[in-house]
C-alpha cells in the first residue's frame, strides 16, 4: 500500500536514519501487516540535505532504501542484525530544490517537521532574509517553510527537533519567533509558527558508529550504517496534538527533563567517573575498562549504590537503565575513546557526579563512599606513571 509523505525532515546524516527514520519504517510495517495501514502506519519520509548533494543523491540512487546493521551487547548477549529502512520517499538538495520543498511543505498529508542539524545548527545567519530561496540557517528555512504553508492554508504541524539540547523545541521556537518578527511577517503568521503549530521538546539516545568498514553489503548498498541496540526517542506530548508515532524505542511524556536527568547522571556520569578511575591505569577504550575484573564491579556498585538511589522516584527505571549502560558500555563494536570523554574534563564532572554526591549526602545523612573517593582533588585526571 502506497503511503502520503507526512513527515518533512531536514538532515539526512547517520543519526536520524538509523534512529527515527527506521522507527517509522517499522511503525508504517507493523501497521501494515495489522491490516490498519491508514490508523497506525505513519507514512514516507521526505528529507531535506542543507548542504552539499552527496547524501540526497546517495540516497535518490537506492530510492530512498538502505541498511541498518544493529550490533552490539544487549540483556547479556551480543547481538547482530541486519535491518532495512523503506520509510524515505526522497532526498531534495536546498540549494537547487527548494521550490521542490516548499511544495512539500505545503502539502495537506504532512503533518511532522523533523531537524537533526549540527551543534552550530540553531544559529542564525546575518544574511538571511526573507526572500531567500531559500535562507542560509536551519531556522531561517523552517520559518520559510512554515510561512509557505499558513499562506497555502495548510494545517499546523508538529515541530520535532532531535537536537541534543536541553529544552530544545523552546529554544528553537523562540529563535523562529524572534525572526518572524524581525523579518516583519503579518501577525497572523507569528500566531500560526507560535501558537498554532505544536513544538515538542525531545531526547534522543543512540550511539550510530556510521558505516561498517569492509562489510560485504556495502558493495550493494553504500548507504548502510550500523548503530548499537540500545535506543529512546522521548517526545513531549503536548494535550490536542495527536501522537504521531508509536514505537517500542519511542516515549510519550508531558516532560521530556527527567529523561534528561537520568541520562547526564548515569550515562554521562558513569562515562566521567570511568574515566577518573581507569586513566591513571593506561586504559583508553570504554569497553575495556568496564571489562576489568576491578574497574567493572567497582562502575557498577556506583551506580547501583549511590547514583541510582538519589534518583529514585525522580526518573523512570533509573537501576535498569543503569544496567543498560553498563551493557552499552561493553559493546564489542564500539571503540569508544577515553580521550574524547576527558575533552572539558572539569565541567564534566560538575554536571555528572558533584550533584549526585551532594544529593547522596543530603537524602542520607552521611557522604557517599565510592563518589567521594573518586571526586578526591576534584576529580582531576591523573596520568598514568
Amino acid at each position: 500500500m502506497s503511503l502520503p509523505e507526512t513527515i518533512l525532515q531536514f538532515g539526512t546524516g547517520r543519526f536520524l536514519r538509523a534512529f527515527a527514520d527506521l522507527f517509522i519504517h517499522q511503525a508504517n510495517q507493523a501497521g501494515q501487516k495489522g491490516g490498519k495501514a491508514e490508523g497506525k502506519a505513519v507514512g514516507k519520509v521526505v528529507l531535506v540535505q542543507s548542504t552539499g548533494g552527496e547524501r540526497a543523491a546517495g540516497l535518490t540512487q537506492n530510492h530512498g532504501r538502505y541498511h541498518v546493521l544493529v550490533r552490539g551487547f544487549e540483556k547479556g548477549q551480543t547481538v547482530e542484525r541486519l535491518e532495512e529502512c523503506e520509510s524515505i520517499s526522497r532526498a531534495l538538495v536546498a540549494q537547487t530544490q527548494w521550490n521542490e520543498i516548499l511544495k512539500v511543505a505545503q502539502s495537506h498529508d504532512l503533518k511532522v517537521i523533523l531537524s537533526n542539524t549540527t551543534e552550530a545548527g540553531y544559529e542564525l545567519s546575518p544574511e538571511d532574509k526573507p526572500t531567500d530561496a531559500p535562507p542560509k540557517s536551519f531556522p531561517a528555512k523552517l520559518l520559510a517553510v512554515l510561512r509557505g504553508r499558513f499562506e497555502a492554508g495548510a494545517a499546523p504541524l508538529a515541530i520535532v527537533p532531535c537536537e541534543l539540547r536541553e529544552n530544545n523545541a523552546r529554544i528553537l521556537r523562540e529563535i523562529v519567533i524572534n525572526l518572524a518578527r524581525e523579518w516583519k511577517l503579518d501577525g497572523a503568521v507569528v500566531d500560526y509558527v507560535a501558537n498554532k503549530c505544536t513544538w515538542h521538546n525531545t531526547l534522543v539516545d543512540r550511539i550510530v558508529t556510521g558505516t561498517p568498514a569492509g562489510h560485504p553489503l556495502l558493495e550493494k548498498d553504500p548507504m548502510l550504517i550500523a548503530c548499537e541496540p540500545y535506543a529512546l526517542f522521548a517526545i513531549e506530548e503536548i494535550p490536542g496534538s495527536p501522537r504521531w508515532i508509536e514505537h517500542p524505542s519511542i516515549i510519550w511524556t508531558p516532560d521530556v527533563l527527567p529523561y534528561f536527568l537520568r541520562k547526564v547522571r548515569l550515562l554521562n556520569g558513569a562515562h566521567t567517573a570511568l574515566l577518573i578511575r581507569s586513566w591513571p591505569k593506561g586504559f583508553k577504550i570504554v569497553r575495556d575498562a568496564v571489562n576489568d575484573a576491578t574497574l567493572g564491579p567497582w562502575l557498577t556498585k556506583l551506580l547501583e549504590t549511590e547514583v541510582v538511589p538519589v534518583l529514585e522516584g525522580r526518573v523512570d527505571k533509573p537501576l535498569e537503565f543503569a544496567h543498560e549502560v553498563l551493557d552499552r558500555f561493553r559493546n564489542p563494536f564500539l571503540d569508544h575513546k577515553l580521550a574524547d570523554i576527558s575533552l572539558h574534563h572539569d565541567q564534566k564532572v560538575q554536571v555528572r557526579l558533584v550533584p549526585s554526591r551532594e544529593e547522596y549526602r543530603s537524602k542520607f545523612g552521611k557522604p557517599a563512599p565510592l563518589l567521594s573517593e573518586v571526586l578526591a582533588d576534584g576529580g582531576k585526571l591523573v596520568d598514568p606513571a
